[in-house]
């Protein structure tokens, strides 16, 4: 079966009187229904493979396969298009808009892809939050809600538009051990249910809730 993202040799080099080198040939592939944690020491590049991935950077050399077609070539426009009908992020802050509820945080990634009728959008985000088991919050701000349930609206928006591929940076990183775990459990229900997920940790005990771990030092392999 094809993957859904695959890399190949990717490269993320950064210029300047002394060149640095994040990722350096990178290959991994990526299937639907499955798990996978990218781990390593600080500085080893798993939040710079992360955003290459996503497609959120552009590589210095190699590809991101999308269902087998390359990205490399493709438009700052057109690799937009793609993040926001087909990927979902997370990050180890939250990001939601200070002045909005829940639920409204949650209807912004539809909004910019205008795919649903407002009333459609509601029930969507709605549904999300409750299959987070926060429904009870959706008219609250953030600053109303605690850490977990902030990170539990920020799965939920990344989720808004049915993304096939999930993609997490550091996501426990602000939380405790128990809303940690609670949120690396979520991650692996939604590959249970078809999602690729792709999650960097710096927890070797969440880790090993992933299917695989793909360890990072130096930005290459070594796992």
């Amino acid at each position: 079966m094809r993957p859904t993202l695959e890399a190949r040799g990717l490269t993320r080099i950064l210029p300047g009187l002394k060149p640095t080198t994040l990722v350096k040939d990178i290959d991994a592939s990526f299937e639907a229904a499955t798990f996978t944690a990218i781990t390593g020491p600080s500085g080893s590049g798993k939040s710079s493979l992360l955003y290459l991935l996503g497609l959120l950077d552009p590589p210095t050399a190699g590809d991101v396969l999308l269902d087998g077609y390359s990205t490399a070539p493709l438009s700052n426009d057109v690799r937009a298009r793609l993040r926001l009908k087909h990927f979902g992020f997370v990050f180890q802050f939250h990001f939601l808009l200070p002045e909005l509820t829940a639920l409204d945080n949650v209807m912004l990634p539809m909004r910019q892809l205008g795919r649903l009728a407002p009333a459609a959008m509601r029930e969507r985000a709605l549904r999300l939050l409750e299959s987070l088991g926060i429904a009870t919050e959706a008219a609250k701000v953030p600053a109303a809600l605690s850490g977990g349930e902030r990170q539990r609206v920020a799965i939920a928006r990344a989720l808004a538009n049915d993304p096939r591929v999930v993609l997490a940076d550091e996501p426990t990183g602000a939380l405790d051990s128990k809303n940690g775990a609670a949120v690396f459990a979520i991650f692996r229900r939604l590959a249970d249910e078809g999602r690729t997920v792709i999650v960097v940790t710096h927890d070797e005990s969440l880790a090993r809730m992933a299917d695989r771990a793909i360890h990072l030092v130096d930005g290459r392999r070594s796992d």
